[in-house]
Parts: structure tokens; C-alpha cells; sequence
């Protein structure tokens, strides 16, 4: 799966729309991650309008991305009914992060944009979307077209590694 190996943050677009087939994929992506229990604490909210992407970049002074992008997701965590509450953060990481490869196997740029656990941002998102009480904002994805071809780096480090037992041990 190349799609590790090439994925870096993007944060600069181009204007080019994102194609409904797209983000369709994206969406269907995020929905096949691994959750406790099969749980599926997931629910998203497309975001193309500019005066949304806006109200939503007042959640944190690291949302440029989103505001410079054709579109956006905001992945939400349900919070009732959940079988292993514990285990949501996790679940809704794995969602995220399919959205992110996804994005790079359709030749799209994305950058996830923190969230939770900080309830300022929460708030704002909350506040913007009108979010009922039974969901929570996790994370927001910036997505479309990157402007100039990203490079991503390998950060594979072998002294972080160790076999059988912690700490690594010379042989």
C-alpha cells in the first residue's frame, strides 16, 4: 500500500472541486475502519460553504488548511449508546486516518486538523454545526487538489525499534 508511504500533510489547493464520487469514497473510506466492538461511532459532515469553512477555522489558529481548501470533513463521535466508550478516541483515529490515505489513492491532498480533546474547539464546531448534545467534533480534514506536488518523507528510524523486550538491547 503505497498510499502510507506517500501521504503528507497538504495545505495549500488548488480551486478545483472535489468530485461527489470523491468525496463519496472518502466518506465510504473513513466508515471501513476497525472500531471496538464494531461499534462505528462515526458520523460526518461535509463542509463546502465559505462562510461555514470560516465559522469553523474560528475553532483554532491552525485551520488555515481549511480555509484554503475547496472542502472539508469534520468527523463526529457519537456519544451515547457507545459499547466501549474508552475506545472511541481510537476508533475515530482509525476513520480519520483511512480518509487520509484514501485522499492520496484519489490524487487528493488532505491534512487533519486537531480537535479533540481540546473543548474550545469543540465548542466553536459544536456551536457552527448546532451539533446536538449525542455527537462530539473529533477532528476536521481540509481535502482537495493539492497546488504543487507534495513530497512525503520516510520516517522509518530503527533505533526506535526493539525485539522481544523494552529497551533495545545490543546484540
Amino acid at each position: 500500500m503505497n498510499e502510507i508511504f506517500k501521504r503528507t500533510s497538504v495545505r495549500q489547493f488548488t480551486d478545483r472541486l472535489v468530485e461527489s464520487e470523491k468525496i463519496e469514497q472518502l466518506l465510504k473510506a473513513g466508515m471501513q475502519a476497525p472500531s471496538a466492538g464494531n461499534q462505528q461511532p462515526w458520523e460526518f459532515v461535509v463542509i463546502d460553504d465559505p462562510q461555514l469553512k470560516d465559522a469553523l477555522c474560528e475553532a483554532s489558529p491552525y485551520t488555515g488548511p481549511l480555509k484554503r481548501s475547496p472542502m472539508g470533513i469534520v468527523a463526529l463521535a457519537r456519544t451515547n449508546d457507545m459499547r466501549f466508550p474508552e475506545d472511541v478516541q481510537s476508533d475515530m483515529s482509525a476513520a480519520t486516518q483511512n480518509i487520509l490515505l484514501e485522499a492520496v489513492s484519489l490524487g487528493l491532498g488532505a491534512c487533519w486538523l486537531g480537535v479533540f480533546p481540546i473543548q474550545e474547539r469543540m465548542d466553536v464546531i459544536t456551536e457552527a454545526l448546532k451539533l446536538p448534545n449525542t455527537v462530539a467534533p473529533f477532528s476536521m480534514i481540509a481535502v482537495g487538489y493539492p497546488a504543487a506536488e507534495a513530497e512525503a518523507t520516510l520516517r522509518y528510524d530503527a533505533t526506535r525499534v526493539s525485539y522481544n523486550g523494552y529497551p533495545r538491547t545490543a546484540s
